[in-house]
């Protein structure tokens, strides 16, 4: 496979030496319209030449050579993106294979070398049960790959066999698809074009459910900001950090009243929270109301597997590109993980519903109920996470766990909803804080990642005062 690999790179690098300026531009299919705060580029795949050999026979045996099927796209020019990932029509299904695309920068019109893109399957996705997941819209998905701004893309795929391939021959999914995600600016309310988004707008509600919109923000807006009032103001930006004695009011909001009552419960102090408004989020792209689950007994760690070549800058291009393409190209109601943080220790508020509450998301499938997922922005297979993203997490579930009375040290029991590890309906002994992998047969979070959780565990506990 390597093997086939380095000389299809070879040959197309010599081939991008020679590529016209004027590339091909083939025909886009948008699902989703060109817009400032973002847009996707949908292709789909196509077959690249006859099915290449997989191997030979045997001695003495009759078994016939693998055949491998290869679909993708030759280079060509298509509208800026700065995020790919690649796409199938049936969620169930496995891709086994390598997926590799290089693409053309915009800052200096040269190509990248290939690129692998990981093919994590459905590991990242709503429960099987879950209304998220039977929605009828909801496809498989590589993981995505974050590229930087690009005008150019040229894919291959390459099946081998699997536990889905028949004995002579690896196939691929149907309907495959490049997706090529445009993260747009944040979108702008009234008051940002005026200078003045920080957030000190009328405070939202009648006391009966109902929402006050600030004048230039969209109903989907107000009721996105709204459920995280009062720790902020409706349009702000961010949540403001605080000590640890007055994070403990957070729990009352956190539906725990008793708990915030409690003299010196053990709850962590309040990182500095950027809401979904302060990255810009389109609260258009999701489904509207919220989903939540009773508690919050677990923290899973991710990695986005997107690559490492962002600056902290970009992270909230990072998080609309992310946003996209788990809405407008996976299908999911919304962004995928409760929280996010990059490499510089900065946490995000991701799927909405309020960060206090217990909001069910799509980051583990079968542990999704009653847990929380957070995701560290980049690849950390081989590569050392930043401290600062260690810290983050450490700082995040020492205040988040902390308000449903969870020891991050301690162990839990989930019931499984399904997967590839856990039958549904198994009671699962884990750790408070675990890593994607102890919940799914997975790489994720990365090796160099998870060798950190157990410190992770500590320091939470020390920020929660725990003896």
């Amino acid at each position: 496979m390597r093997g086939f690999l380095a000389s299809s790179i070879g040959v197309a690098t010599a081939a991008a030496l020679a590529l016209p300026l004027a590339l091909p531009t083939p025909a886009l299919a948008e699902t989703a319209p060109v817009h400032p705060a973002g847009s996707t580029q949908s292709l789909p795949l196509v077959p690249l030449g006859p099915d290449m050999p997989r191997g030979s026979a045997v001695p003495g045996t009759t078994a016939e050579p693998r055949l491998a099927e290869t679909q993708g796209l030759t280079a060509r020019e298509v509208r800026k993106f700065s995020l790919v990932g690649v796409v199938w029509d049936d969620a169930s299904t496995e891709l086994y294979g390598h997926v590799q695309v290089r693409t053309r920068s915009t800052e200096t019109a040269t190509w990248t070398d290939w690129q692998d893109v990981e093919t994590h399957n459905s590991e990242h996705a709503a429960d099987p049960d879950a209304a998220e997941r039977g929605s009828g819209r909801v496809r498989g998905a590589t993981a995505p790959l974050w590229v930087g701004e690009s005008d150019g893309v040229e894919v291959r795929v390459q099946a081998e066999p699997g536990a889905g391939a028949t004995r002579s021959a690896a196939r691929l999914p149907s309907g495959m698809r490049i997706e090529l995600v445009d993260p747009g600016e944040p979108v702008a309310t009234t008051d940002d074009k005026n200078g003045t988004g920080t957030g000190t707008g009328p405070e939202p509600g009648d006391g009966k459910g109902n929402v006050t919109v600030v004048p230039g923000m969209t109903p989907a807006m107000a009721e996105t900001s709204n459920a995280n009032v009062p720790m902020a103001a409706l349009g702000a930006n961010e949540i403001k950090a605080l000590n640890k004695a007055d994070s403990t009011a957070d729990a009352v909001l956190a539906g725990d009243g008793t708990l915030a009552a409690a003299g010196t419960p053990y709850i962590g102090p309040r990182p500095r929270i950027v809401t979904r408004k302060g990255w810009g989020a389109d609260e258009s792209l999701r489904e509207p109301g919220f989903v939540y689950t009773s508690t919050v007994k677990a923290a899973f760690v991710h990695h986005s597997a997107s690559g490492n070549n962002y600056a902290c800058k970009d992270a909230p291009a990072v998080l609309r590109s992310l946003y996209r393409y788990h809405v407008v190209s996976s299908g999911w109601r919304d962004f995928g993980y409760n929280f996010a943080v990059d490499k510089c220790g900065t946490v995000y508020e991701g799927r909405a519903g309020g960060v206090v509450k217990a909001v069910l998301g799509a980051h583990t499938m079968g542990f999704n109920t009653n847990s929380m997922g957070v995701v560290v922005l980049g690849s950390f297979s081989s590569s050392a996470p930043p401290a600062a993203a260690v810290d983050a997490v450490s700082r995040l579930t020492a205040w988040k766990l902390g308000l449903f009375n969870m020891d991050p040290r301690a162990k839990t029991t989930l019931t499984s909803g399904g997967g590839n590890r856990y039958p549904k309906g198994r009671a699962v002994r884990m750790n408070v804080i675990s890593g994607h992998r102890d919940g799914f047969a997975t790489e994720c979070p990365g090796k160099r990642l998870y060798g950190k959780l157990s410190t992770t565990r500590t320091s939470s506990a020390r920020l929660q005062g725990r003896p």
